[in-house]
């Protein structure tokens, strides 16, 4: 199988690289990268056919996906506070770079697309756990631009027939996801600014909660959709339908750590979502060999990382 993977030297992109060799040696992989978050180093020791540029450019698209049996779109602008700051910038990367990519993929007779949406889309809706069948108010315009995402891989599903599969990440972590950039996730800043002995900030209360999902299981579910040519008309939460509020996330990190943190608070920022769970029925329906990796395990191997690979004081 020949796979082109977007945003493939970014965090999750890279180590679904290391996901697919590892389960088959013989997989051809092609990275299509503009390199403004992804980086060439995460992809050292990695046989892949990589390729410089951007899903903006349907040119640059076209080279990428010739010949290849299936893609997995990750490229994107993955923040919302960036997103709030420069919708237009967020658009152009989430919603008109996923249209671009499907129209490649479609031009090129791909037989398979996944995309990566987000359960930001579930916004204001404060159902919890929650289901795919929950309707969806987006509150930022990143949440916009992947229900955008998600529904362009739909109706491409629909319309062309090609086999695609929309996945909505939650709030994915571990190995190779950068802390050291203003709209770094919360838990590469915890452990960075913990592991240097740093206060930590937490933007409200900190009882706003999430449902973390280790790196590696966001992979695994993905190697396993490719493996099984999956595709489905309505997008997939992946997650397992833990709830983890930023207070616990803090004991958490103090238990692996064996001190104490100092915690400062802060305003809440614009289009931050209080709660998200998944209520994880579907994932565990379609994948029943998967098994998720608990927070305190996935949490000290990012640490691990982050000691390893950033320079402590």
């Amino acid at each position: 199988m020949k796979v082109l993977i977007t945003g493939g030297a970014g965090f999750i992109g890279s180590n679904l690289v290391e996901t697919l060799i590892s389960r088959d040696p013989s997989t051809e992989i092609v990275v299509l990268d503009d390199l403004t978050t992804g980086r060439k180093d995460n992809l050292q020791g990695l046989d892949v056919t990589f390729l410089e540029g951007s899903i903006l450019s349907m040119d640059q698209l076209a080279e990428a996906v010739d010949g290849v049996d299936a893609v997995v779109h990750l490229a994107a602008i993955g923040s919302v506070a960036l997103s709030v700051e420069h919708p237009r910038r967020a658009h152009d990367a989430n919603a008109t770079g996923t249209l671009n990519v499907l129209e490649a993929a479609r031009l090129a007779n791909v037989n398979q697309v996944i995309v990566a949406s987000s359960s930001s889309v579930y916004g204001s809706n404060e159902a919890m756990p929650k289901s795919e069948f929950d309707w969806t108010r987006p509150m930022s315009p990143y949440a916009a631009s992947k229900l955008a995402t998600e529904s362009y891989a739909i109706a491409y599903g629909h319309s062309y027939g090609i086999k695609t599969l929309a996945l909505r990440f939650f709030n994915v972590y571990g190995p190779r996801q950068q802390p050291d950039h203003d709209y770094a996730a919360v838990i590469p800043r915890f452990l960075d600014a913990a592991l240097h002995g740093e206060r930590l900030t937490i933007h409200g209360d900190g009882l706003q909660s999430r449902d973390f999902t280790y790196v590696a299981s966001v992979c695994d579910a993905i190697a396993l959709s490719l493996e099984k040519s999956l595709h489905f008309d309505q997008p997939i939460n992946l997650a397992f339908g833990t709830n983890t509020t930023l207070l616990e996330l803090v004991s958490e990190i103090e238990s692996i750590l064996g001190r104490q943190l100092t915690v400062e608070h802060t305003p809440l920022r614009p289009g931050d979502v209080r709660a998200s769970q998944s209520d994880g029925k579907r994932i565990r329906e379609l994948f029943p060999e998967l098994q998720p990796v608990p927070l305190p395990e996935g949490l000290k191997a990012t640490a691990a990382w982050l000691a390893s690979n950033q320079p402590l004081d």
